[in-house]
């Protein structure tokens, strides 16, 4: 049986902010399916095996027979429609790209029922839109993972429907906070939130390639720079997480007075690259929001 539901309500500003805590992943019986077999589907779908989820209850079906034969491999049940996924599982993982939404949700319209709930992982896709698309009232989650799931170090932020269960709501909640951090959010704010964390790790790479090509421009091994950075920002980010400081302490105990940290940070700052990240950030979001309309 699942591990017994908590959750905090806090009130900060007036909001209400929800917090669940993660607890060891339990298998309750339910058959979990993957519409879509990409690089998402198969990072979750090796999070709930590593969990103990039984492999003869995971379906994945994806019309690319490579990425079927690579589930294969891992054990899992295969199958040829969408809508004999839907027909053979209680909740199911709508794992295709923004674009093929439309053409997904019409293959399995005729399978859906209510009493199964859907989750949709692609940005700026909707709770309402996919009930549109597939004509009920279905209980839903909406969801927000990122690519280093694929190592378990996942940042992932979800918002639920006004009729799911807490039961079923705790399914899919573990299913991505067993490969690293999960946060509920309104869904109010999860198109906001893809430029927090869902594309976030493609600026932290872009930031990483500039040092490591400077570190190579002045004669330094571009691995040995990589590594470098790579454990930089690994500390950094335990700093951020761990020493109660907010990232404008931070950011003064690194930069000494008349020392060299201050003349890149002002340098950065000159150019306005706070504000070149937060107008990327705001384009990512309003992208998000024309996918889903």
């Amino acid at each position: 049986m699942l591990n017994k539901l908590v959750e905090k309500f806090r009130h900060d500003n007036n909001e209400d902010e929800y917090e669940f805590e993660y607890s060891e992943y339990s298998y309750d019986g339910k058959n979990i399916g993957f519409i879509g077999a990409g690089n998402m589907a198969t990072a979750i779908v090796k999070g709930l095996l590593k969990a103990g989820q039984p492999k003869d209850s995971i379906f994945v079906y994806d019309c690319n027979v490579r990425q079927l034969k690579h589930m294969a491999e891992m054990g899992v049940q295969i199958v040829y429609t969408g809508e004999e996924l839907v027909e053979k599982c209680d909740i199911i993982v709508l794992a295709v790209k923004p674009q093929n939404y439309d053409e997904v949700l019409a293959e399995i319209k005729s399978a859906a029922t209510e009493d199964k709930v859907f989750v949709t992982i692609a940005a700026g896709i909707s709770i309402d839109y996919v009930r549109k698309g597939l004509g009920i009232n279905c209980p839903m989650v909406r969801v927000m993972p990122n690519t280093p799931l694929l190592l378990g170090k996942g940042a992932t932020a979800l918002c639920r429907s006004d009729n799911i269960s807490d039961e079923n709501f705790k399914i899919v909640y573990d299913m991505f906070a067993n490969s690293g951090k999960a946060v509920v959010l309104p869904e109010e704010q999860m198109n906001a939130v893809i430029a927090v964390n869902g594309s976030s790790p493609a600026y932290v790479y872009l930031f990483a390639k500039a040092m490591t090509d400077y570190a190579a421009s002045v004669g330094i091994d571009s691995e040995t720079a990589l590594k470098l950075v790579a454990q930089t920002f690994i500390g950094s980010a335990e700093m951020l997480l761990s020493s109660g400081d907010d990232p404008d302490t931070l950011i003064n105990k690194v930069c000494s007075k008349g020392g060299t940290t201050i003349e890149a940070v002002n340098v950065l700052n000159e150019n306005n690259v706070p504000k070149i990240i937060m107008d990327a950030m705001a384009a990512c979001t309003k992208r998000a929001e024309e996918l889903g309309k």
